[in-house]
């Protein structure tokens, strides 16, 4: 899979924010997604003792759901941690293993935010515009906004909403009994869409298939087809 060179990832913390304030425009927010064969799922797994991490992404077919390639990469990170720039510590290790995909998913899920972020470039949207691929947020827990109570059935949504009236996100139910996860415009791809592909790949669980079978890979677990093969990428990721 093909890897944009939008900007250097040794930058500052100033500089970062610059980055994303710069291609938060470039994001876009009208849906390009019909029928996806493909859809991928990325994590990453951090020792923060050691400054290591594990970056996996799994690829399912559509409607099955059912693992058909998975990458996994060990590097160092460098980037400290930085709330709202989460992107510039992962995405560089998330990349280098969708460098290695031999299948192009049509559709990525990331457990992350999308617009749904103070500069509107959540580490989705950002990933999105790197692999210039239709990406979409869905977070376990909300960054900025606020929304409404949301109702028990599976489906039931609450507008997530930024200080300034604007429209961010939703917090969608996707498991009886279970918190909403926080859905967002990541690129290519609209609300309506985000909504529809994030519980269409729900089967069961809290979080979609493809993110969840990232989590279980990038913390050292096995999927139940096609076995990771962690590769070193110690000494080059993207300079």
């Amino acid at each position: 899979m093909r890897v944009e060179r939008l900007h250097n990832w040794q930058v500052t913390i100033g500089e970062a924010f610059e980055i994303q304030k710069t291609l938060a425009v470039k994001a876009s927010r009208l849906n390009e997604i019909a029928h996806p064969r493909f859809i991928a799922g990325v994590d990453i797994s951090a020792e923060k003792s050691k400054g290591m991490a594990t970056g996996a992404v799994v690829v399912v077919n559509y409607p099955e759901l059912k693992p058909v390639e998975v990458r996994v990469v060990n590097a160092q990170v460098t980037f400290p941690y930085v709330p709202g720039l989460l992107s510039f510590r992962e995405s560089p290790v998330i990349l280098a293993a969708c460098e290695q995909l031999q299948t192009t998913p049509d559709l990525i899920l990331v457990d992350g935010q999308g617009i749904a972020h103070p500069r509107r470039l959540g580490i989705a949207s950002h990933l999105g515009l790197l692999l210039n691929t239709p990406t979409i947020g869905c977070a376990k827990s909300r960054l900025i906004g606020r929304h409404g109570m949301v109702g028990e059935e599976v489906g039931s949504y609450s507008e997530l909403i930024d200080d300034n009236g604007e429209v961010i996100g939703i917090a969608l139910r996707t498991k009886g009994g279970s918190a909403p996860v926080y859905v967002s415009i990541g690129h290519k791809v609209d609300l309506k869409a985000a909504m529809h592909w994030v519980l269409a790949c729900c089967r069961g669980y809290r979080v979609p298939e493809p993110t969840r079978l990232a989590h279980i890979t990038a913390g050292g677990g096995r999927v139940d087809t096609v076995p990771a093969t962690p590769t070193s990428y110690q000494a080059k990721l993207f300079a």
